[in-house]
């Protein structure tokens, strides 16, 4: 297995799906983009960690405070999207109720207990979700690289804003075609 791994961070029901609690159109876009770079990246020997925003049904949790609830367990709006397949043998799937896939899990223990030094960031919600991730990421010493073309949020400008910032601060922001050059170059 190679020192890289693949972030496709909530790609759940409830952002993908026209019928989700916190839908929009953007996720559905770049869902197939992610899909091929899953794909690629399976090929490559990447590690695969989805990440599943899930909150406790009937249970506070401060982040629903200020936001419409969604991606609520049991609901279905926090299950990964039937296009990007799970491989229970090889992938690992990490539920989260923070922003950071760092933040309260046991994500960097399975980063370091596989070898890894290169993350690969696809997902949802670059202001929120990816760009947290991306920074305790940077902040950890991992090489971050977020794939642009497979990330979203609701808004374009606020897209690039981030894309711009992270690329200036916290690691590489390349497109899919880049992404797959540098793989088959065995660069990461």
């Amino acid at each position: 297995m190679r020192n890289t791994a693949l972030f496709i961070i909530d790609m759940v029901k409830d952002f993908t799906d026209p019928d989700g609690l916190v839908f929009y159109p953007q996720n559905k876009e770049v869902l197939p983009r992610i899909k091929n770079v899953l794909d690629e990246c399976r090929k490559s020997d990447v590690l695969t960690i989805f990440f599943r925003h899930s909150y406790r049904k009937n249970k506070f949790d401060k982040n629903l405070v200020n936001m419409r609830p969604n991606c609520i367990e049991g609901t279905g709006g926090d299950e990964i999207d039937s296009m990007l397949e799970v491989n229970e043998d090889k992938d690992y799937v990490i539920k989260k109720r923070r922003y950071s896939g760092f933040f309260g899990t046991d994500l960097d223990l399975i980063l370091r207990e596989n070898k890894i030094e290169n993350v690969i960031i696809t997902g949802t919600k670059t202001n929120c979700c990816i760009r947290a991730t991306v920074t305790d990421a940077y902040y950890l010493d991992y090489n971050v690289y977020v794939v642009s073309d497979c990330v979203a949020t609701n808004d374009e400008l606020v897209n690039e804003v981030h894309l711009t910032d992270i690329k200036k601060y916290f690691g590489k922001v390349v497109s899919s075609e880049e992404l797959f050059e540098l793989l088959e170059k065995g660069e990461i």
